[in-house]
């Protein structure tokens, strides 16, 4: 594979394992120095995907020979986000590519909750305060505290990209999952204006709206269809993860220099209505 982004940083938040562990390591199969980020230092451990962050730092290194730094902390805390940007520049002096992937719809309860933590009471009206206030934070304010970190160094470069992992369920109503879909619809929209700000500094902001996405957390928090665990044949089946990070390559390499502010859907046309 071309090693297209050699001599780039990028970070990847919420990249301990799912999708975003994936991101990561096509990041680092295209040259770049990747930055692992979890919550902790286990939290690899929730769906048995590694034993550590640094295990899996050190597994992408080996596999691509790369600089692969590991770093935790709550991305909802201002000084956690901090700190982590200063270990970031004291590795690698600057980051070229953000990825938001940290998120999904996990309550209160966290991660190793019933049905993979998913809000018992999930709708509109009834879901819990403590739920509510979870979901938010853990999607829309990760989001906006780190751009609103790495930002400041790309304008002042003028250069980077940024690309924030939104979903489908933010481009339409559901009575289930509805603050989860109201806070990636917001990732959504904050991602546009952060575009608007930034292109005269010639830094883009994208979001990938994903559709369902086979990873151990979305096997473990809903039924599956086992026909829909498919590669090719038909595009009414899961998308894969590696299928979230070739559309995340697209958007912080050349291929899309003039693109900025828009929500690419990666779910296989199962939407097919304007975002």
């Amino acid at each position: 594979m071309e090693k297209r982004l050699t001599g780039k940083t990028a970070w990847v938040t919420g990249s301990s394992r799912g999708m975003g562990r994936v991101v990561a390591d096509h990041l680092a199969e295209l040259g770049a120095n990747v930055v692992v980020h979890g919550t902790s230092p286990t939290s690899t451990r929730a769906f048995n995907e590694a034993d550590s962050l640094e295990a899996v730092a050190k597994k992408i290194a080996a596999a691509h020979g790369t600089k692969v730094l590991p770093v935790w902390g709550n991305l909802t805390v201002e000084m956690a986000v901090k700190q982590i940007i200063e270990d970031i520049h004291m590795e690698f002096g600057g980051i070229d590519i953000l990825v938001n992937c940290a998120g999904g719809d996990i309550g209160a309860q966290g991660t190793m909750g019933e049905n993979a933590g998913k809000p018992k009471v999930n709708d509109a009206v009834y879901i819990a305060l403590e739920d509510i206030k979870t979901v938010l934070d853990r999607n829309l304010m990760t989001c906006i505290l780190s751009c609103r970190a790495v930002a400041p160094e790309m304008i002042a470069r003028k250069d980077g990209c940024i690309v924030n992992i939104g979903s489908v369920s933010g481009l339409s109503g559901h009575m289930q999952e509805a603050i989860y879909s109201t806070a990636k619809a917001a990732v959504h929209e904050y991602t546009r204006c952060l575009a608007d700000q930034l292109r005269p500094y010639n830094v883009r902001a994208n979001v990938v709206a994903p559709g369902p996405i086979i990873t151990p957390r979305f096997v473990a928090s809903r039924p599956v269809d086992e026909k829909k665990k498919r590669t090719d044949g038909s595009l009414d089946r899961y998308g894969w993860p590696i299928e979230i990070a070739k559309a995340v390559e697209f958007l912080v390499t050349p291929d899309s220099s003039f693109i900025t502010g828009q929500v690419l859907r990666v779910d296989g046309g199962g939407q097919l209505w304007p975002a």
